[in-house]
């Protein structure tokens, strides 16, 4: 049996995920085509979004470690993005939408790791259960949340009114997580970690693996341009949506699988062949194959960024330091890229940017494979001098 104060978490998550499917799953719309701000502008939004997302996780889990606090740390969070969402509605240009973005992002980086901190503390030894009920419920939000919006785009209309009173109605589900969590979840004592010595020697094999991860996600698009490319495909602005739907719905069927696969295979192995298919996403986008390319993009999220985790999980010594690389290297690489690749399109072209991604992402997965060649070459030789 889940812990009831997880049980309230999870339906926390899924109030605040639905607003939110509500306004991703039309947004790069309502930029590029009713504010007609462009796809660079685009790619800045996204820059914003993403980087202040993971960068400021590193900040925040510092000062929770720091003042020793948990629930105040997630109520805040899930406050502050209650409050940005329904703000989006007033936005009247790129720079709007930009600002109120990356607040709300904020308000995710403040929540996300002390949000794991209570569902862990209420695990009960039961940590699997726990954090599957919990992703479960994410996942049922932001489904939900998609379907509204296509629902309101179908029956109500797709004009710019329309578009806004969408986002003004994200305030109804981010006050009822915000209700939730402040009288429904019992806060938990802080428990101090103990502290280690550095060592940074310990995990500099990891560094190789890492680097090529930010590369590819820098040449990868992010969903806000697959978005973008599906309208260009034809596809109507009131289906968009069900897009993102089917996005989720592939990460929430795959996942336990892909978590067998990185058990039995290893997640070096399970990670080469997530980027085999986000360079198989990209290829469709190339033919016009959008729904492909758009469950494609889904295996490669939920089978690359599984892998990465229990990469860390598994292999870094220092996790707390590595996780930092890891959320700092997304932030920088993915913000870098959304910016590059919304500057592309704009100014040369959707086919030459998508042919700028499929270039990129192909020469850092040969990389990636060579690297881990040469990685078994020198483990073997490794095992070979410890037998003699």
């Amino acid at each position: 049996m889940v812990n009831r104060n997880i049980i309230t978490l999870g339906f926390v998550s899924f109030f605040t995920d639905m607003a939110s499917a509500m306004v991703t799953s039309v947004l790069p719309i309502f930029i590029v085509y009713i504010l007609d701000q462009g796809v660079d502008k685009l790619g800045f939004v996204v820059a914003v979004a993403t980087f202040v997302s993971y960068a400021f996780r590193i900040l925040f889990g510092y000062l929770s470690d720091r003042l020793q606090i948990v629930k105040p740390f997630v109520v805040a969070g899930y406050l502050i993005s209650a409050v940005t969402k329904p703000m989006l509605a007033l936005a009247h240009s790129w720079q709007d939408v930009a600002a109120l973005r990356g607040l709300e992002r904020v308000g995710k980086a403040v929540r996300a790791a002390t949000k794991d901190s209570l569902i862990s503390a209420y695990s009960e030894g039961k940590s699997g259960r726990s954090f599957g009920f919990h992703k479960m419920m994410d996942v049922a939000g932001e489904m939900s949340g998609a379907l509204i919006a296509f629902a309101l785009l179908y029956w109500v209309g797709k004009s710019e009114a329309v578009f806004r009173e969408l986002f003004a109605w994200t305030l109804l589900p981010g006050v009822l997580a915000v209700i939730l969590v402040i009288f429904f979840v019992k806060d938990v004592p802080y428990k101090k970690k103990e502290k280690k010595p550095f060592d940074w020697k310990a995990d500099k094999k990891l560094l190789p693996v890492l680097f090529l991860y930010f590369l590819f996600i820098f040449f990868l698009f992010s969903d806000s341009f697959f978005i973008v490319k599906a309208k260009e495909a034809g596809i109507g602005i009131e289906f968009i949506p069900l897009l993102m739907v089917l996005y989720n719905f592939t990460q929430t069927t795959l996942s336990y699988f892909f978590g067998v696969q990185i058990d039995r295979y290893s997640p070096h192995r399970v990670l080469g062949v997530a980027m085999g298919f986000g360079i198989a996403a990209m290829g469709a986008l190339y033919f016009d194959r959008v729904i492909v390319g758009f469950i494609l993009l889904g295996i490669f999220t939920v089978a690359g960024l599984n892998a990465i985790r229990a990469l860390i999980s598994d292999e870094a010594v220092n996790k707390g330091t590595v996780y930092g690389i890891f959320y700092g290297g997304v932030a920088l690489f993915g913000a870098a890229g959304a910016s590059v690749i919304g500057l592309i399109w704009k100014h040369l072209g959707e086919e030459q940017a998508i042919l700028f991604s499929l270039i990129g992402l192909s020469l850092v997965w040969i990389l990636y494979l060579l690297n881990e060649l040469r990685a078994q070459r020198s483990n073997r030789v490794m095992s070979n001098r410890v037998t003699e």
